[in-house]
């Protein structure tokens, strides 16, 4: 870490000063594209795992789909593939700017940029990707599309707490990307360590 003199010879200081101050927000920058782009591909390869596991359960519904011509060679078999989870692009977006802040402390009430509450981090990360969310946990848990447990998709906001006063943005892996609390900064939290009040997808 460069001292700082009090002399006519601190150009070279405050150059390498400059150079630490850049380097934390690119690491940020290449995090959030680092998980955005592998909770991507594992859902991807999740969805097509998905799909062949789902073919026996939902077979019954698409059973004896095809037909025999001429040769009486119809196939009985049914592709049954199940609706798997979508997730939202804006979503993965948002996720991505979040993991720019990791790392950045908790304070009540911080919208930024140096300080963040758990509902104005995920306010800004959505707006980021031109989604404009209101100010509370709340208020953001009456917002957007209501998303299931078992169509939880990296990107989907997760309102947490019986009373609704915790929100993070799902990262995948069964983590949670949040403001956590004083004295945590901006991180992951594993996902069974809290009581989901909803799931919205925007």
């Amino acid at each position: 870490m460069p001292v700082s003199r009090i002399d006519g010879s601190t150009g070279g200081c405050v150059r390498m000063t400059r150079r630490i101050e850049y380097r934390k927000p690119l690491r940020r920058i290449a995090f959030g594209f680092v998980i955005a782009t592998v909770a991507s591909v594992l859902l991807a390869g999740a969805g097509w795992a998905d799909t062949g596991s789902a073919s026996g359960s939902a077979g019954s519904s698409g059973s004896g789909s095809g037909s025999g011509s001429g040769s009486g060679s119809g196939s009985g078999s049914s592709s049954g593939s199940a609706a798997l989870p979508v997730p939202s692009i804006a979503g993965l977006g948002a996720l991505a700017a979040a993991t720019t802040q990791v790392g950045k402390p908790y304070e009540w009430g911080g919208v930024g940029p140096h300080t963040w509450d758990c509902s104005g981090l995920v306010q800004w990360a959505f707006r980021q990707v031109g989604v404009h969310l209101p100010r509370t946990t709340w208020q953001q848990a009456e917002v957007g599309a209501a998303v299931p447990l078992h169509a939880l998709s990296p990107g989907d906001v997760v309102i947490l707490h019986a009373d609704a006063s915790h929100v993070g943005i799902y990262a995948g892996f069964g983590q949670v990307l949040n403001a956590y609390g004083v004295g945590v900064p901006v991180g992951l939290t594993p996902l069974n360590q809290f009581v989901i009040h909803t799931i919205r997808r925007f």
